[in-house]
C-alpha cells in the first residue's frame, strides 16, 4: 500500500527520538580513548595524595584496563535485561526510564575528578555501560515496530548512523584545544547528560509501538490511532490486519522464554543467524582496527594522528548513510555478502602494507587506504544490518527475548576483542589481521548459505516462512520458496 510508505513528520520525530540512545551508545564508546593520558594522569595524582606514593605501573594499566572494559560489562548486562523491560513497560517509556541510568552515570563520572575518585568514574562507566546495552535493544526494536515494511530497513540504518555519530562527536570532542585536556575532561566524559535531556523531553510526545499496544496491550483503538498518525492517512487496514495476523499466531504460540528460543525448531534457526550476524559484526576486527589506526597514522608520518582518526571517523559516517539510501534497493543479505568480502580483501591489503611497512616507506599510505577501505565496507553491511534484522527474524512473542541474546552475544564479542586483541596483536604482529581474513570468509559462506532475504516482508511472512522451515502447518503464508531461494541453496540449518 503506497500511503503506508510515507516519511511523516511523526514517523521522523519518533525514529530520530529513539536514535539518540544510539548516539549515546556510539560516544561513550569512543569518548574514553582521547583523553587517556590525561586520565591516567588523574589516577596517579589521586593515588599520590591518598597513599604519598606514585601508583605502580601494573595497577595503573589494570585501573585504566578495567576503565574501559567495564563499559561492555555493563552493556552485557544491560542487553540481557531488555525483554523484561519491553514488556513490562512498553518500548517508548522503557528508553524513557533508562535515562535515569545516563543522569547517574554523567554525574559519576562528571564530579570523579571534584571528589578526587577514580572509583566514581570506573562505576559511571559501568552504569552508562548498563544504559548502552538496554539502548542496543530498545532503539532497533521499536525503530523497526513503527516503521513501515518498505522502509524497515532504511530506518534500522539510523541506529548505526546514530552509533557512528557519536565515536565522531566523542573523536571531535576528544581534541585537546576542545574538551580533551586536564581541566575539562569531566565534562567530556558527563556530556551524555544533555542528550539524555533531550530525549526526555522529546519521548513523551512521541508515540508507543502500535505492535506493543495491539498484541501485547490488547488495546485495538490506541494502536489503530497511533498507526493513522505515524503513516499520514487514516487508511491502515493493511497494517492493523498485519498486526492482528500475527497476533493471532502468537497466541497459538506458549510464552516465549530464553530457552525456548534454542529449544524449538521454529526459532532455533532464526536465533542462531541472529547470535551468527552479531559476531559477524563484532569479531569483524573494526574495534581492532580502529584501535589500530592511531599506529599506523604515526608511522605513516602523520603528525596529528588524531585527525586522521577522525578521517576513519568522517568514512565511517559516510558510508553509513550510503547504506541508509541503498538497503532497501540492494537487500540486507546482499550488503552483508558485499561487505564481509570488502573486509576481507581490505585486511589482506593491510597485511601486506604493514609487513612491507620497513622495506617500502610508501606502503604507509596504502596501510591508511586499507583503514579506510575496512571502514567503509563494514558500514555498507556488517556494521548497521546485524543490529535491525535481528527484529525482522522474530515474531512480536519472541523478539524481546531474542533481542536480548542477540545484544548480549554482540556485547560479549566485544569484550573478548576489547581486552584479547592487544595481545594476539603482540603474538602476531601485522600478521593479526589474517586471523580476522578468515573469521570475515568463514562469515560470507554462513551468510551465503544460511541467511535469508528479509528485504519488503512482513514479519509475519518472514517468521511463517521459519514455521515452514520447522515442518510446522502455514494458514495464511503460502510462498516460502521466495523466501528462501538464496542462490539455489535452501537457507535451513
Amino acid at each position: 500500500m503506497e500511503a503506508s510508505g510515507k516519511v511523516t513528520p511523526q514517523l521522523m520525530l519518533a525514529v530520530g527520538t529513539a536514535v539518540i540512545g544510539s548516539l549515546q551508545f556510539g560516544y561513550n564508546t569512543g569518548v574514553i580513548n582521547a583523553p587517556q593520558d590525561i586520565i591516567e594522569g588523574f589516577y596517579n595524582e589521586t593515588w599520590t595524595s591518598r597513599y604519598s606514593e606514585h601508583i605502580p605501573q601494573t595497577l595503573l594499566t589494570a585501573l585504566w584496563s578495567l576503565s574501559v572494559a567495564i563499559f561492555s560489562v555493563g552493556g552485557m548486562m544491560g542487553s540481557f535485561s531488555v525483554s523484561i523491560f519491553v514488556n513490562h513497560f512498553g518500548r517508548r517509556n522503557s528508553m524513557l526510564m533508562a535515562n535515569v541510568l545516563a543522569f547517574i552515570a554523567a554525574a559519576l563520572m562528571g564530579f570523579s575528578k571534584l571528589a578526587s575518585s577514580f572509583e566514581m568514574l570506573i562505576i559511571g562507566r559501568f552504569v552508562v555501560g548498563l544504559y548502552s546495552g538496554l539502548s542496543t535493544g530498545f532503539v532497533p526494536m521499536y525503530v523497526g515496530e513503527i516503521s513501515p515494511t518498505t522502509l524497515r530497513g532504511a530506518f534500522g540504518t539510523l541506529h548505526q548512523l546514530g552509533v557512528v555519530l557519536g565515536i565522531l562527536m566523542a573523536q571531535i570532542f576528544g581534541i585537546e584545544s576542545i574538551m580533551g585536556n586536564a581541566s575539562l575532561w569531566p565534562l567530556l566524559l558527563s556530556f551524555t547528560f544533555f542528550p539524555a535531556v533531550l530525549q526526555c523531553v522529546l519521548l513523551p510526545i512521541c508515540p508507543e509501538s502500535p505492535r506493543y499496544l495491539l498484541i501485547n496491550r490488547n488495546e485495538e483503538s490506541k494502536a489503530c490511532n497511533v498507526l493513522k498518525k505515524l503513516r499520514g492517512t487514516d487508511d491502515v487496514a493493511e497494517d492493523m490486519q498485519e498486526m492482528k495476523e500475527e497476533c493471532q499466531q502468537m497466541m497459538r504460540e506458549p510464552k516465549i522464554t530464553i530457552p525456548e528460543l534454542f529449544r524449538s525448531p521454529q526459532y532455533r534457526q532464526p536465533i542462531f543467524i541472529a547470535i551468527m550476524l552479531q559476531l559477524s559484526q563484532q569479531l569483524s576486527g573494526i574495534n581492532a582496527v580502529f584501535y589500530y589506526s592511531t599506529g599506523i597514522f604515526e608511522r605513516a608520518g602523520v603528525s596529528q594522528p588524531v585527525y586522521a582518526t577522525i578521517g576513519a571517523g568522517v568514512v565511517n559516517t559516510v558510508f553509513t548513510v550510503i547504506s541508509l539510501f541503498v538497503v532497501e534497493r540492494a537487500g540486507r543479505r546482499s550488503l552483508h555478502l558485499t561487505g564481509l568480502l570488502g573486509m576481507a580483501g581490505s585486511a589482506v591489503l593491510m597485511t601486506i602494507a604493514l609487513a612491507l611497512l620497513d622495506q617500502l616507506k610508501w606502503m604507509s599510505y596504502v596501510s591508511i587506504g586499507a583503514i579506510f577501505l575496512f571502514v567503509a565496507f563494514f558500514e555498507i553491511g556488517p556494521g548497521p544490518i546485524p543490529w535491525f534484522i535481528v527484529a525482522e527474524l522474530f515474531s512480536q512473542g519472541p523478539r524481546p527475548a531474542a533481542i536480548a541474546v542477540a545484544g548480549f552475544c554482540n556485547w560479549s564479542a566485544n569484550f573478548v576483542v576489547g581486552m584479547g586483541f592487544q595481545y594476539v596483536e603482540q603474538l602476531c604482529g601485522p600478521y593479526v589481521f589474517i586471523i580476522f581474513t578468515l573469521l570475515l570468509l568463514g562469515f560470507f559462506v554462513f551468510t551465503y548459505f544460511k541467511v535469508p532475504e528479509t528485504k519488503g516482508r512482513t514479519f509475519e511472512e518472514i517468521s511463517a516462512a521459519f514455521r515452514h522451515s520447522a515442518g510446522q502447518p502455514i494458514e495464511k503464508y503460502s510462498a516460502p520458496e521466495e523466501f528462501s531461494s538464496l542462490g539455489g541453496t535452501d537457507y535451513q540449518l
